[in-house]
This record gives C-alpha cells, structure tokens and sequence, in this order.
C-alpha cells in the first residue's frame, strides 16, 4: 500500500512539473493565439497521440468493438457511466448544485442497485438525465481562468485548468480507488476504461478525419467550444463576435432601397 501512494505520488509530481516546464516552452514556435500559445508544442503532441491510436488504441478498440455482443459492450459502457456519475455527484456539492447532486446521487443508487452495479441504466427511464461534470468545471465555477489549450499524452486535448482537475476527479472521487482491489486490478479496469470509450468513439473519428481540413485545430476548437457549453448550462453568452458580426454597417438602415429615388427636400 506504501508504495502504492508514492507512485501515486511520484504521477501527480510528475504532472505538475510539466506544466511547470510547458509554462517555460511556450514560445517554442511563437505565440499564435491567446487561447493556444503552445500551438507547436501541442501539435507534436497530437501527431504522437494519432501514431499511438492508429498503430495501437484502435486496432485493440475495433477488435473489443467486433468481439462483444452489442448488449454487453452497452453494458460496460453503462458499468464506467455509474462509476462517472459519483465524480460528477462529489463536483455537483462542491458547486453547490445541491438539486442536481440530489438527482444524480439517485442516478447512483438506482443503476447501483436495480441496474446491477450500473450495467442497466434505468435511471435515465427515470427521468433522471445523465449531467456532465469534472474538478475542471469546478474550478471554473469559482472563478479559476482556463490557462492555455493544452494537448496532454494519450489523454488528449484539456486546458491547464483542466489538466490540474484531473488529480481530484482520479485519486480522491473516482470510486475504483476504493474498491479494494488490487494497484494491477485498478490499472486493468481504468485500461478497459479507455478501451470501451475508444471504441465508442470509433464513428467519431471516421467523421474527424474525413471532415477536416486541419484535424488539430477542429477537435481544439471543438473541446473548448464543449466546455464552454457546460460550464454554462448549456446557454453560454453571445461572443462579442457574433453581435458584431450580426450588426448592420453603420448607416446601412439610412440608405435608400437601389430602385427607389431619395424624397425631395
């Protein structure tokens, strides 16, 4: 168990000294936008993440997806979504969403117990809809700014706030931290994790590299545009962007229609 904690230990200091290093590497190519200034940085990061999904990620993912029987693979899929649902439970009361943590903490105790440890979702027939939330979006709730985009290993895109929301959300409220298993069970449960949400979303990245120009920026924008969404509610204000891209030209509404003559004066 002791040395269980110090490499916990060793992972989380590990992970802070890189974004201490990345906040020293941030004009590798030169800034090219406030929200993305470790652009280069992050896109040889995200080349080394397409290498590892298409040589290992989704060959194993596609494999798993064609091997289990579509009812299972929901099941497992409904089985890690329970598990979520505490995180999201632990960030609801820190937000003080205390009639969403009511809801979501009787997602928990319904698929729990009637769901068979969360393989069924029933609570959704229970009109107890699935909500969204991380030690991230906490940290946005009370006030903490985002920080740059942020392309992490394997995991993929996040923010330097998000990044940081990471620690809590895996070490203090992910429940298979506290299911008595072993360290080697726990790292085979997070791998099948990762397996069964690749090849959940192995439609997705058909679609990604099929539709974008620039598959790099797309899935930035996209992640930020998301969280954006649900830091909000899903009602995120208007950009200023959009009103001036909205507004008319100033005097357009003075001039005259093209195939009517000004009145007379």
């Amino acid at each position: 168990m002791g040395s269980e904690r110090l490499t916990v230990r060793i992972g989380v200091l590990r992970l802070m000294a890189l974004i201490a290093l990345l906040q020293g590497c941030a004009t590798t190519n030169g800034p090219t936008s406030d929200k993305d200034p470790w652009e280069g940085f992050n896109r040889g990061v995200y080349a080394f993440n397409k290498t590892v999904d298409e040589t290992l990620a989704k060959p194993i993912a596609t494999g798993y997806k064609n091997l289990l029987p579509s009812p299972v693979d929901k099941g497992v899929t409904n089985f890690f979504s329970n598990l979520d649902d505490v995180v999201v439970l632990a960030n609801d009361l820190l937000q003080f969403k205390f009639e969403q943590a009511l809801s979501d903490g009787s997602r928990v105790v319904w698929n729990t117990t009637a769901g068979l440890i969360g393989f069924i979702d029933v609570a959704t027939h229970m009109d107890l809809p699935k909500h969204t939330q991380d030690f991230g979006l906490t940290l946005a709730h009370w006030g903490v700014g985002p920080g740059p985009f942020l392309m992490l290993p394997v995991l993929g895109p996040s923010t330097v706030r998000d990044t940081v929301g990471l620690v809590p959300d895996w070490f203090l409220f992910d429940p298979i931290n506290y299911s008595g298993s072993s360290f080697n069970q726990r790292l085979a449960l997070l791998g099948i994790k990762f397996i069964d949400k690749r090849a959940d979303l192995l439609g997705a990245s058909t679609i990604l590299e099929t539709a974008a120009l620039d598959e790099y920026s797309f899935l930035r924008d996209a992640y930020l545009q998301r969280r954006r969404y649900l830091l909000y509610g899903g009602s995120p204000p208007e950009d200023e962007f959009d009103e001036e891209f909205f507004e008319e030209e100033p005097g357009f509404e003075d001039e005259p229609p093209p195939d009517e003559e000004p009145a007379p004066s």
